[in-house]
């Protein structure tokens, strides 16, 4: 875990020995807007080329203020920032034909056809992807005549993140990016998310949905309160947290005949949830308990944290202590 400013090293070099150079390096970073709100109070990470990188927090935490200083759409209050070597702000013209960027809403005009909307930005691209390419990464291309206004919201975001693909990014912005999608749709962006990974891609994304950084992120960062509170890989973040044993007694049995050696917590209706940090050990305590005592243990179900717990469990332990700075 990493507490406020303490800097998150980027990975160990491969197996193979090759060196992992920096695609993003941020040093003690702030952002103080006018009246004196610090929402970046002096963050510092690395991110790897190639590698996944996802940026969490709750709504306030100040993930969209520290990616649009990543992205050049302003100057630090304080600290440092380089994409690809270069400060995004003052060199922008050599940083962004190298990134792109898919943010929470496009704002494309309306009465353009999806084919026209492509076309449009492809003109100021350099080295621009085909638009049926581009189209068909995203699974849009059957939707290439129908007019921006005619698309729900989740083709929107496919659309968003076509534009963002065009100029075949070395560093990859995602904010949001499979907000109004389908299951099906969702699925789909991650495993288009995972190709451009392996094809050597760096990806910053940020997102509410905390399955989705699980499942994607190399490794993540949670802020809150303008700093970054935890961090680390999924597994390592989730670690931590302790690992939880649910199930239901039959009626007559109460909590109070487990072993006492389990920290076993009665909820509603005869529910009982154990939890602990030695998953293994207190599971086969619990099922040698039911064995020999001839106790059925409906709905048992075992499992480690997940990352959402984590998160939850963060958020709230910084809101009851009042650190919200």
């Amino acid at each position: 875990m990493t507490q406020a400013s303490t800097r998150i090293p980027a990975p160990a070099p491969r197996d193979d020995g090759s060196a992992l150079t920096t695609a993003i390096d941020v040093t003690d970073l702030r952002r103080t807007y006018a009246g004196g709100f610090t929402a970046v109070d002096g963050i510092s990470f690395s991110v790897a080329r190639g590698e996944l990188f996802a940026l969490l927090g709750t709504n306030g935490a100040g993930k969209t203020s520290t990616v649009e200083l990543l992205e050049g759409l302003a100057r630090p209050s304080g600290g440092a920032v380089r994409v690809l070597g270069h400060d995004p702000y003052t060199e922008r013209a050599t940083v962004r034909p190298r990134v792109g960027v898919m943010l929470q809403e496009g704002g494309f005009p309306s009465d353009l056809t999806v084919t026209e909307t492509v076309r449009m930005c492809a003109g100021c691209t350099s080295g621009a992807r085909p638009t049926g390419e581009a189209l068909e990464l995203v699974g849009m291309g059957h939707r290439a005549g129908v007019r921006v206004k005619q698309l729900s919201g989740g083709e929107k975001r496919r659309l968003d993140l076509a534009l963002a693909l065009l100029g075949r990014p070395e560093v990859l912005f995602l904010d949001e990016p499979t907000t109004g999608l389908d299951a099906e749709g969702r699925r789909d962006t991650w495993e288009l998310v995972r190709e451009l990974r392996a094809d050597g891609t760096t990806v910053l994304l940020t997102t509410h949905y905390l399955e989705e950084a699980e499942t994607l992120a190399d490794r993540l960062a949670i802020m809150h309160g303008g700093r970054i509170v935890a961090a680390g890989t999924p597994a390592e973040v989730t670690a931590a947290r302790p690992a939880r044993i649910r199930f239901t007694l039959p009626a007559g049995v109460g909590p109070g005949r487990l072993p006492r050696s389990l920290d076993a917590a009665a909820q509603n209706e005869g529910q009982v949830e154990i939890r602990t940090q030695r998953l293994q050990r207190d599971l086969g305590e619990l099922l040698r308990w039911a064995e020999e005592s001839d106790v059925e243990l409906d709905g048992l179900d075992a499992r480690s944290a997940s990352l959402e717990e984590a998160f939850l469990d963060i958020a709230s332990q910084r809101t009851e202590t009042g650190d919200t700075r």
